[in-house]
This record gives C-alpha cells, sequence and structure tokens, in this order.
C-alpha cells in the first residue's frame, strides 16, 4: 500500500548525498549462550535471515514519479531480497575491537539504496574474545536514534530462557501499537534542524508572543554567552565540508563513575557527559594546535515537560528543545569547565522550560536557521556556525538483556556528520554503563580514535579536581 511520506522524512531524503549518508547505526554485542556448537553464529545468522514474517516498517522504500506528482510516498518492495538486507560477515585476525570499529566505520560510510526498503544488518563473527557483533544501520526517514532504541528493545527479553524472540526486523504482536509510538516519540537530535525550521515557517500568534525568556535569550546570544539559542560559535577543523567517508569509535564507562562526580558537585549526569566531551575536545584541538580562543558550542537536545520547570526528561516530555552549551573549552581547570557547563544547561533549560511546545520549536528554528542553509547554499566558511558539534544522549535499558538466551553486553550508537558539522558524538546507557560513539568524517577529523582516551583521562581530571 502507498502512503505519504511526512515532510520531515521528505527532509532526510533531499538531504542526502554522496558526502552525507542519512543513516543512523547501531552497534550490538552479544555474549553466546552457555554449551552453544562452534556453528552458533552462522545459525544465529540463519535464523535472523529466514525470519518468516518481516514488519512493514522494514518492506517499503520511498519512490516518486510523475504518477505521484514528483512527491515522495512509501511503497512496498514487490522484490524484497532478506539476503540483500541481512548479511554474515566475519573479522580478520586477530579479531580485536579495533578490526570491528574499522569495519562499522566502513559500511556506515556507504549510502542505502533508495530501491530497496531503507535498511541493513550486518551478523558479525571473528572477535577473538567469542562475542558476537551486529551493525544495524537504518535511513533516518525511517526512524530517529531514540525509536531505533526503542525498537531494539521491543525484541530483546530480561528472561534468558526465552527462546521465541523474532529479529529486529520481524513483525510482532503488539507491531501496530509500537509504530505509532514511534511515529509520534520524541525526536532525536538530527530531527530538530528540519521539523524546527519547517514548522517556524507557518509559526503564527503563539510564537508571537514569546516570553520574556526570549529577550534575555537573544541577548544573551548575542553575548556568546549561549543558552536555548547561539547565534555564532569559533571556527574549528569541525565546521566545513566533510567526505563520505566515516570514522567510528566507540567505548563505555560506568554511570555510577560518573553519578559520583555530579553528586559531589551538584551536576547532573549530562552535565557530566558535557565536561568529559569538553576536556577531550580540548585536548584534541589542543594536539592539533587548532584550539580557538573562545570556548566551543554544542547543540544537546532535551525534552522538557511544560508542567515541571526546569526539568529535562530523558524519556519524553510533552517539548523537545535544543539547548546550546558553552563548552567552556577555553579553561584548563576541569572543575571550572564543569561549573560552567552547568550554569549553560540550566539557562538554556529555564529559558525553554517558560515557552510552549510551539515556542520552544521556534526557537529551535531560530538558532538551526544558520545551521541549515549554511549547507544548502554552500557557505562554509564565509558564515559563522551557531554550533561546533553534535552531543545527545538517547537512553537505553537499565538492566541485561538477551535476544534468544545471548546476552546483550554492549550497545554503541553511530550517527549523522552532515557538512559543516564533521563530528557527532551520541552516548546511550545500557545495564550500568554509558556508552559513547563519536562519528565523524574520516578526513575531517584526523585520529578520531584518540578522543576516547582523552574522554578517560577527562574522567580522571574530573575526579581530582572535584575529589570524587
Amino acid at each position: 500500500m502507498v502512503s505519504p511520506i511526512d515532510p520531515t522524512s521528505v527532509g532526510f531524503l533531499l538531504a542526502e548525498n554522496r558526502s552525507m549518508p542519512m543513516h543512523v547505526g547501531g552497534l550490538q554485542l552479544f555474549k553466546k549462550p552457555e554449551g552453544v556448537g562452534r556453528s552458533y553464529i552462522r545459525e544465529m545468522y540463519e535464523e535472523m535471515r529466514d525470519e518468516p514474517d518481516i514488519a512493514p516498517l522494514f518492506l517499503k522504500h520511498p519512490y516518486r514519479s510523475i504518477g505521484t506528482a514528483g512527491q515522495y510516498v512509501w511503497q512496498p518492495d514487490d522484490q524484497f531480497d532478506i539476503e540483500h538486507h541481512v548479511r554474515h560477515s566475519a573479522l580478520p585476525r586477530p579479531g580485536r575491537v579495533r578490526e570491528l570499529l574499522e569495519l562499522c566505520s566502513r559500511l556506515h560510510s556507504t549510502r542505502l539504496a533508495r530501491e530497496r526498503p531503507l535498511w541493513e544488518a550486518h551478523i558479525i563473527e571473528g572477535l577473538r574474545d567469542g562475542r558476537v557483533a551486529m551493525y544495524t544501520k537504518m535511513h533516518h526517514s525511517l526512524v530517529d536514534g531514540v525509536s531505533a532504541m526503542r525498537l531494539l528493545q521491543s525484541v530483546l527479553s530480561t528472561d534468558e530462557t526465552k527462546r521465541d524472540m523474532p529479529a529486529l526486523w520481524g513483525r510482532q504482536p503488539q507491531r501496530a501499537k509500537s509504530s505509532k509510538e514511534l511515529e509520534r516519540v520524541e525526536h532525536s537530535l538530527a530531527d530538530i534542524p528540519v521539523q524546527a525550521l519547517r514548522s517556524a515557517l507557518g509559526i503564527t500568534a503563539e510564537a508571537a508572543g514569546m516570553p520574556a525568556a526570549l529577550i534575555k535569550t537573544i541577548s544573551k546570544g548575542i553575548k556568546n554567552e549561549t543558552s536555548s539559542l547561539s547565534l555564532y560559535a569559533p571556527r574549528t577543523i569541525f565546521n566545513q565540508s566533510i567526505t563520505g567517508s566515516r570514522r567510528f569509535a566507540a567505548q563505555d564507562w560506568p554511570i555510577e563513575r560518573l553519578r559520583a562526580i555530579g553528586k559531589v558537585t551538584g551536576t547532573t549526569l549530562n552535565d557530566v557527559v558535557l565536561a568529559m566531551c569538553s576536556g577531550a575536545m580540548r585536548t584534541y584541538l589542543l594536539e592539533l594546535d587548532a584550539l580557538p580562543e573562545a570556548p566551543l558550542v554544542a547543540m544537546v537536545p532535551v525534552g522538557l515537560n511544560a508542567k515541571q520547570s526546569h526539568t529535562a526528561s530523558s524519556e519524553g516530555g510533552n517539548a523537545v528543545g535544543a539547548v546550546m552549551v558553552q563548552l567552556a573549552t577555553d579553561l584548563h581547570d576541569p572543575a571550572k569547565r564543569l561549573a560552567t557547563i552547568h550554569r549553560s544547561m540550566k539557562d538554556g533549560k529555564e529559558a525553554l522550560s517558560s515557552m510552549t511546545p510551539v515556542q520552544i520549536l521556534a526557537m529551535s528554528a531560530l538558532g538551526q536557521a544558520p545551521a541549515i542553509l549554511t549547507p544548502i547554499l554552500r557557505m562554509q566558511g564565509i558564515i559563522r556556525p551557531p554550533y561546533n558539534l553534535i552531543i545527545s544522549n538517547v537512553p537505553g535499558p537499565r538492566t541485561a538483556h538477551y535476544w534468544n538466551g545471548a546476552q546483550l553486553v554492549g550497545t554503541y550508537p553511530l550517527s549523522i556528520p552532515i557538512n559543516g558539522m564533521a563530528l557527532n558524538i551520541t552516548c546511550t546507557s545500557y545495564d550500568g554503563q554509558l556508552a559513547f560513539g563519536l562519528t565523524g568524517c574520516r578526513r575531517t577529523v584526523p585520529h578520531l580514535q584518540r578522543l576516547l582516551t582523552y574522554l578517560d583521562d577527562e574522567i580522571a581530571a574530573l575526579e581530582k579536581a572535584v575529589g570524587a
């Protein structure tokens, strides 16, 4: 059945080109059940490949013609080939995590074929510690980061003895309900620019009645103090045109270790995550002799509950806004950087919490416009970027989960760098760990994997600085 594609999803399809593949990805690591044979991974792949009932989401592809008046629609694939989408791969020796991340980097660099449903899954063996890896990618016109995480959770179980779980792409008994939830789930960071701009074009009286916080917000933006709006950020190596080649790096840390820093300093887990990124960025850019004098600005999505002012909700709220956070990369002291980031986040949340959902969308559009229009008009290097990089946090399961007896022991997000924004940092929480997934342009962001070492160094520096 042919169905129209919503404007936000069309935006992702139109924005895509060879340099900017518009798909999100995920890397999952599984521990094999006890007592399985040597052929387990092959059998796991075949079980996923032979899924008897594919969910509608995974059967449709974008299509447009004279018959659709040139508009994009979703059309079922009448020549669906599961072996094109579900693939079995093996790592070269010695089968380290390094080889796995290199493979994921290459897989994430290639565009999905428009004439087929926009997804792929790769079951990967060859890790020397015996774990099984699965890399998946789905076009952002199908799902966002939050939706993808919820979709993964829906096919996992907390019961390690359960053996009737479908593959990620299999139809589930509650699929109809889940699809509706996926449509209305709060959008992740990459959704905000397109949707905000589209909505802002039609904003009317409600946006015009912006609260007094708007004046304060714009004032802060003009002074580059940031809040929910940033009018410019310093130029960095990240803010230029990119290539289609990707590099991916990932690592996780205990959430309690980060929370201990927040407890001592009266800051949030998200503040600590941003401080880690700030310190890592500072060290990385200093090493390249490319650290600007002015502090870097990060765009961070927050879910806000309008009934609870100043409260960001990772579970979703009445509205989603983007807070532009000053990362204080100009400061040497890790504790002072954390305090500055905390104030910047608090200012942004306070500004958004006093607005209605439509006003928040309008504010997001105001902040996003330079980032959207600059690559479209090919004006990189002429217009200052409103922010330097993207940092987002997608909540995941809090306890151990299994797929037909195989324990999920790690999950790492891969995201979308764009022209003018060559680095994306996305975090995912799972079973007491916080995983960082760093996705960057291979040419524009050299030696990206070093950032993992700098993130680890920054945790130790924060602990020492605050006495955690």
